[in-house]
């Protein structure tokens, strides 16, 4: 692709880093924001600026935050002995918006994926067995998504946790396999935490 200006080429060049944006996309993200009124760019700026240079990860559960724990551990109407467990902010928010569970989240920040050269280490288990030993919870289920490396991180994480006295669930299967959380309808995502299953039953199936 030609360019007629460095800095749009280099805009451009930026935009297609974006994870699903090609180079066609960029170039009408870019001469958008072309468009735009300069105060309106320079918001845009500050967003993104602030986002990166200001955002927090809950010390208790990992999802993103504006402070150092997040507004769903710190809610006094949830229920704190039930354990959510997902990959990343993206599933909590696809949970969130089922209006189907009053838990609490740990997110792991990844799964395991010897391919990626993902490990146990790379994830937030040492923190998930750390809340399991204060004994405030009593139930835990695995929300991962229904992946080859999803079903790895449940087995792991099972061995960790299946000597704690609590009850370890997995979501129903109505998610097919090889789908994500965050792409799953919220209708099926909600049936399948409310029809939750006991990790032990799920792997007879």
């Amino acid at each position: 692709m030609n360019f007629s200006s460095k800095l749009l080429e280099d805009a451009v060049a930026e935009f297609s880093k974006l994870p699903g944006v090609g180079q066609k996309t960029a170039l009408r993200l870019v001469l958008h924001l072309l468009n735009q009124d300069k105060p309106e760019v320079e918001k845009f700026s500050r967003a993104i600026s602030k986002l990166r240079n200001e955002i927090q990860f809950c010390q208790v559960c990992h999802n993103i935050s504006d402070t150092n724990i997040c507004e769903i551990c710190a809610s006094h109407k949830r229920e704190k002995s039930l354990i959510c467990i997902v990959e990343d902010t993206r599933d909590v928010m696809a949970i969130e918006n089922t209006n189907q569970y009053n838990g609490v989240y740990h997110v792991l920040g990844g799964l395991i994926s010897p391919m990626d050269g993902v490990g146990p280490s790379d994830l937030q288990v040492d923190s998930l067995i750390q809340r399991l030993e204060t004994g405030e919870v009593k139930e835990i289920i695995f929300a991962l998504s229904a992946t080859m490396e999803g079903d790895t991180t449940i087995f792991y994480l099972n061995k960790r946790v299946k000597h704690f006295t609590i009850t370890i669930s997995t979501i129903a299967r109505g998610i097919a396999f090889g789908g994500e959380l965050e792409y799953v309808d919220e209708v099926t995502l909600g049936r399948s935490i409310a029809t939750r299953v006991p990790y032990e039953n799920s792997l007879t199936r």
